[in-house]
This record gives C-alpha cells, sequence and structure tokens, in this order.
C-alpha cells in the first residue's frame, strides 16, 4: 500500500514537472499603443529608450546578437537575442515586424535593442 501510494506521487510529480517544464510561445498579435515609425524618422532624431515598432528586413548579420535592419527608409543596427527568434526561420528576404526600443550613445550611431521579433506574412 505505501509503494502505491509513492509511486502515485512520483508519476503526479512527473507529470507536473512536464507541464511546467514545457516551453509556451504564445504572442499577442492585436493591436499595440506604440506607434509604427521608420528607420530614418529614429536616425533623424534618436530619442534613448523610445518604444518602436518597426517592419522590414534583417539584410545581415554582424556579429553573435547584431544585425543590420533596413525598413527602406534607412538602414539601422538591431540587437536581438536568440530566444527572440522563438524557432522562427529567417532569412534577408523574410519581412519582420521588430519591437524594442532605441539605444542611443555619443559613441556610436542608434541602435534598436529588440524586445519581439515577428515574421510577417
Amino acid at each position: 500500500m505505501l509503494a502505491q501510494v509513492k509511486a502515485r506521487y512520483l508519476l503526479v510529480g512527473a507529470v507536473a514537472a512536464g507541464i511546467f517544464a514545457a516551453p509556451v510561445f504564445a504572442q499577442y498579435s492585436g493591436p499595440s499603443a506604440i506607434g509604427q515609425t521608420s528607420v530614418a524618422e529614429i536616425l533623424k532624431n534618436p530619442v534613448d529608450d523610445q518604444d518602436v515598432q518597426l517592419q522590414g528586413h534583417l539584410l545581415r548579420q554582424t556579429s553573435h546578437d547584431k544585425y543590420i535592419f533596413s525598413d527602406g527608409t534607412g538602414e539601422i543596427v538591431a540587437e536581438i537575442k536568440a530566444r527572440r527568434f522563438a524557432g522562427q526561420s529567417v532569412d534577408e528576404k523574410t519581412k519582420v515586424e521588430l519591437i524594442g526600443e532605441v539605444d542611443t550613445s555619443r559613441k556610436r550611431p542608434p541602435k534598436i535593442e529588440v524586445d519581439s521579433l515577428r515574421v510577417v506574412d
């Protein structure tokens, strides 16, 4: 009897651990309070920590987590951690939407720190 109780608790614990360990990739795709902007507008008047939403293409990778992004109005460095791709395959022909914030410095041109990347159909 005691062995059966222990086995049940072990089974319940294993199932619960499996459920909580499974990755969940939910993503909101409705309207946003962050207004659509352009790379040209960001480069013309960069505001540190400004929330931005851009659509365009990642043209090339320049280092581990840095990419050149273009929306047709200009090019800017986008810093994208690997987890932001969430298993999505992206190349220079794939249209993407980036949501993040502008990062400015006196020592370098502005860049975008990406919080979310979504492939746009």
